[in-house]
């Protein structure tokens, strides 16, 4: 595709992918501040809520882990608008199913129905694939990166407001924007993958396993892939412990904790919205992605040895650089893989997203429960962050090898 045919059908359809990635991660964030709450009328109690907010949250991640592929491999054979279409407006019906919800089986239902709608940015990452040229895709990986920090600051803001009037009320605002999305997109979205690029769809590439040996299919890609994992998993550690690790370290109330991850979420703004595509342009993906792990080594190091609030702010600027990895890895991988394996890919990458998102919460709800317990004589009560650090330290090394080749697009699968 010659770079004025994609740029002419990226400027409508840009804006509408732009709105699923972020009204996904504003679904994500809503119910940070009310899903517990409408758990606990269930429940009864705060601890039976607590132990059943976990499994919602393990449910979530696993549909993401098997649908991801799934959605993925459906948008390589019968296209990606139908399959975007489809799970917008799944979402919305998914909002109103958990707004009515008038029992606890029922709402975790609702939350299952979200894992597997909200698996639709494997698809929404192989559109843009579909319609930017090769030497673009980070800039345009960026922007999605900033709707997670703009979904990050309006989901919880959403949530907490409208969820202090009433618990369910922000699931009906957000099933509503959700319809209004989905009929906007049935009108302004065209089809990115024409049918002589589409390929068959196959079991073994639609589930998680078989979807991510594609991952192993090039030296280059095998070695992102590994890299990928240790930020996936690394980046667990600021949502899994924050709230608990600010209260114990640095006696913030709730009111500090929302400031603090609003300052987090601005500052993520303006460097995946406006600084990545600069970034890439001036020093390269390869480049830009060894300083984006650099950074986020550089960030979790200094809120694990922070002794003071002030100091942990001061590793807010470090960690928002952090996202210079994400698109310049997406970019980079992308070449790997030819356009009917897009969607493959995406969903791939969705899929580890998701077994991190099982392993990282245990992982690090551990580690801070034994350094402010039984770890507490070695006085590293930060020592959540340090292992995030030490994660991607070896990212770091390992990407310190990678070698790029000029821009590329395969055409056909090798």
């Amino acid at each position: 595709m010659s770079n004025a045919v994609a740029t002419q059908r990226l400027q409508p359809a840009f804006a509408f992918i732009f709105a699923v990635v972020l009204l996904d991660v504003i679904a994500i964030g809503v119910v940070i501040p009310v899903l517990p709450k409408l758990i606990e009328q269930f429940a009864g109690d705060t601890a039976h809520a607590a132990e059943i907010n976990g499994l919602f949250s393990m449910s979530w991640a696993l549909m993401q882990l098997i649908f991801s592929p799934v959605l993925g491999a459906l948008s390589d054979r019968f296209g990606r608008r139908p399959v975007i279409l489809i799970s917008c407006f799944g979402l919305a019906l998914d909002f109103f199913l958990a707004a009515l919800a008038p029992t606890l089986a029922w709402l975790f239902v609702a939350r299952l129905v979200a894992g597997i709608t909200m698996a639709n940015m494997s698809t929404a990452g192989a559109y843009i694939a579909d319609v930017t040229p090769p030497e673009q895709r980070a800039a345009k990986f960026g922007m999605l990166g900033a709707a997670w920090g703009i979904g990050f600051v309006l989901g919880p803001l959403l949530g907490g407001v409208f969820g202090a009037m009433d618990p369910r009320l922000p699931f009906w605002i957000a099933g509503g924007i959700a319809l209004i999305n989905a009929a906007y997109g049935f009108f302004v979205l065209p089809e990115s993958l024409p049918p002589e690029k589409r390929s068959a769809f196959r079991i073994k590439d639609a589930n998680p396993f078989g979807a991510l040996k594609l991952l192993n299919s090039t030296p280059l890609l095998k070695r992102l892939s590994m890299i990928n994992t240790l930020y996936l998993l690394a980046h667990h550690v600021l949502p899994v412990t924050f709230v608990l690790h600010a209260g114990y370290r640095f006696g913030w109330d709730a009111k500090m904790v929302g400031f603090t991850l609003a300052m987090v979420g601005v500052a993520s703004i303006i460097v995946q919205g406006g600084l990545v595509g600069k970034v890439v342009k001036a020093i390269g993906e390869r480049k830009a992605l060894l300083a984006g792990l650099a950074s986020g080594v550089a960030a979790l190091t200094i809120y694990g040895l922070a002794p003071q609030g002030q100091w942990f702010w001061a590793g807010i600027p470090f960690g928002a650089f952090m996202g210079l990895f994400g698109p310049a890895a997406q970019a980079l991988m992308t070449r790997e893989v030819a356009a009917e394996h897009q969607g493959q890919l995406q969903g791939a990458n969705s899929s580890l997203m998701g077994l991190t998102g099982l392993i990282g919460p245990l992982l690090f709800s551990y580690v801070l429960s034994w350094a402010i317990g039984a770890g507490k004589g070695y006085g590293v009560p930060g020592a959540a962050y340090l292992l995030a650090a030490a994660l991607l330290a070896i990212g770091v090394a390992l990407a310190a090898g990678v070698h790029v080749v000029p821009a590329r697009r395969p055409e056909s699968a090798g």
